[in-house]
């Protein structure tokens, strides 16, 4: 149960309903729209909303039973992410975007994924 005034700590990350084991780092999007200034030569300021991607972007430990081939092949999962503050994010349709590299010093992997809906709870 999470506490009244907890902001952060302890998370849970799922991919199509099995637990990662996370690093302490996840980021989700606050907005699915940005506001950019536009400036007329008159000092005149209005402003153009676009679109940005839904993500959850996470560092994992890398366990031996780590699922790698599908997080990086699957293109239709469904990531959940459980926040300390009691919010849920669930983007569906999700596959991983960009790079990832695994940092064999620490034992742990960046990912950032994208999908087609974000879900907030």
């Amino acid at each position: 149960m999470t506490g009244k005034r907890r902001m952060g700590g302890t998370c849970y990350f799922k991919v199509d309903g099995q637990q990662l084991s996370l690093n302490g780092s996840v980021e989700v999007p606050m907005n699915l729209t940005v506001g950019e200034d536009v400036v007329g030569i008159d000092g005149s300021v209005h402003y153009k909303e676009t679109h940005r991607a839904p993500y959850i972007k996470a560092e994992f430990k890398v366990e031996r039973q780590f699922p790698l081939q599908k997080l990086t092949t699957a293109d239709e999962m469904t990531i959940t992410a459980e926040l300390a503050n009691g919010m849920v994010y669930v983007l569906s349709g999700a596959w991983l975007s960009g790079e990832s590299s695994y940092n064999a010093d620490e034992g742990t992997v960046e990912m950032e994924f994208h999908g087609q809906e974000l879900f907030y709870q």
